[in-house]
């Protein structure tokens, strides 16, 4: 069975939790971390929030109730630039609405876990980072040519 909850109220459970010291797996929901985040496929582990740097996958609260899950492109002691990988426009956010900070992910149903702070997602990172200029055209492709074909990575 499945059940849906509101992020205004699934949310403020799961911060709950995090503020003391667990971790939370969540279903990805959403396309904004396309391709390497499918949404109701993958799984998010969640820990409390811990010094995030540029290139992290965050959890923010842009505005109240309203959260996502996207990476850090640029920061200051003010303002904090995120972007999801399966965007190409920039929310912005306060340091103190950081929330969360990933720990890794399960894909496609997958019990083997994957780090945000092992190798492959390291070099994922960077390379999908370095490639923003052209970012709009391969997701293009991916979201009209390679999931129709293929289905989702």
């Amino acid at each position: 069975m499945e059940m849906r909850i509101p992020n205004e109220l699934f949310f403020p459970s799961i911060l709950k939790l995090l503020e003391e010291k667990h971790t939370v797996t969540i279903l990805a929901r959403g396309n904004s971390m396309r391709p390497f985040i499918e949404s109701d496929r993958d799984k998010i582990v969640l820990k409390s929030l811990d010094s995030p740097k540029v290139g992290d996958p965050i959890l923010a609260e842009v505005s109240p109730g309203h959260y996502i899950l996207h990476r850090i492109v640029r920061m200051n002691e003010h303002e904090v630039w995120l972007m999801g990988d399966g965007n190409n426009s920039m929310e912005f956010c306060r340091p103190q609405d950081l929330r969360a900070s990933v720990l890794g992910f399960y894909r496609r149903g997958s019990d083997k876990f994957i780090a945000t702070d092992s190798l492959k997602w390291r070099v994922y990172s960077k390379v999908w980072m370095t490639l923003h200029p052209v970012r709009r055209y391969l997701l293009a492709f991916y979201r009209r040519i390679w999931i129709p074909l293929f289905g989702a990575v």
